[in-house]
């Protein structure tokens, strides 16, 4: 028990003081770069327009801070994650073997989801902040091509648990394991595509970094749980690195996650979910994302098709904002909500 703890403690306190180490040097270079959106853009296309958006934001802050903070995320896990790997293989000894959580049955696929979500999102980033070179990319990729390439991500995975790792159930709340045979494929991509689209909620100094990290680390304690201790070592792993990111983001801000950070976590978070047969607790500890991304889709089909808006602004933690809350009551009470939320779900987790 001693070597597991020291497995998911170890490479989690390195993550952090890897990111934390990084930062100065990826600053510089955000800084040097320009690393921002050149305009101000919302995932409703509404705000360049909303006088409501427009009262509560300013738009030089939002259009001149970096928007690549997700390198300090996945630089952390990535170098942490290598020095283990190597050092197992150079020296085999117990020890480090023991500390490489890398594994075929438990790591491989999320992590090689993280890498990949990290390099497609950080294209996006550049392309983005960089629109004057690329003229057809002004906003970026277009929200059809992310859900395009999103949904044919999530076939590829659906297509491993289903075809190579033999799922074909979910489990639910008290009810336990509920076969649903082929309906499997479809259900993994709706959850991945779900998950994906909580990205809305990188749109606050603090807020992203904070709620994420408690609920990678309530998923941690599942996989500890479930004695799937590399599960456990990479969800505390990415923890440290979102803390790290956190250290510098929290108000005021020096640079914010971008789609090179939320796009490597919102499609490794449903992959360890149904890794860990926990899918459906994605709603549960991750009810704060679930809430703001629905905040924002419904805004989106309430103007589509009934040419009205059900919220004065959205997400939601913006339509907080705009009730008079501050920025940072927002933040911290999306904090306290998510742990209180993950402590709800693990608690559940161990007595279903």
């Amino acid at each position: 028990m001693i070597a597991s703890l020291l497995k998911i403690g170890l490479p989690a306190i390195l993550s952090f003081l890897v990111g934390v180490a990084l930062t100065p040097s990826l600053t510089r270079w955000m800084y040097r770069y320009k690393m921002w959106k050149q305009t101000n853009r919302h995932e409703d296309n509404e705000h360049d327009f909303s006088e409501s958006y427009k009262a509560i934001h300013d738009a030089k802050t939002e259009t001149s801070t970096p928007r690549v903070g997700g390198i300090i995320i996945w630089g952390s896990v990535g170098i942490v994650t290598l020095i283990f790997f190597t050092l197992s293989r150079v020296f085999p000894n117990e020890v480090l073997i023991e500390l490489d959580y890398i594994s075929r049955s438990q790591t491989f696929v999320p992590f090689a989801a993280f890498l990949f979500g990290a390099m497609f999102g950080l294209v996006e980033d550049i392309l983005e902040s960089h629109s004057e070179r690329f003229k057809g990319f002004i906003h970026g990729f277009s929200r059809r091509s992310l859900i395009a390439t999103t949904l044919g991500v999530a076939l590829i995975f659906a297509a491993w648990f289903f075809i190579k790792l033999d799922y074909r159930s979910i489990v639910v709340p008290f009810l336990g394991e509920l076969y649903i045979g082929w309906v499997f494929v479809p259900y993994f991509v709706v959850v991945v595509l779900g998950t994906f689209s909580s990205r809305v909620i990188d749109g606050m100094d603090g807020l992203s970094g904070g709620v994420l990290a408690i609920i990678f680390a309530a998923f941690g304690l599942i996989a500890i749980a479930q004695q799937q201790f590399d599960i456990a070592a990479f969800c505390f792993v990415i923890a440290g690195g979102l803390l790290a990111f956190l250290w510098f983001n929290v108000p005021p801000a020096r640079f914010y996650m971008g789609e090179t950070g939320m796009y490597a976590l919102t499609l490794t978070l449903p992959i360890i979910a149904f890794l860990l047969h926990k899918s459906l607790w994605i709603l549960i500890i991750g009810f704060p994302l679930v809430a703001t991304s629905f905040s924002s889709f419904s805004q989106i089909i309430a103007k589509r098709y009934f040419g009205k808006k059900l919220y004065p602004i959205s997400p939601l933690h913006h339509y907080f904002e705009s009730i008079g809350w501050s920025r940072e009551k927002v933040v911290m009470r999306y904090w306290i909500f998510t742990m209180m939320i993950s402590v709800v779900g693990v608690v559940i987790a161990l007595v279903s």
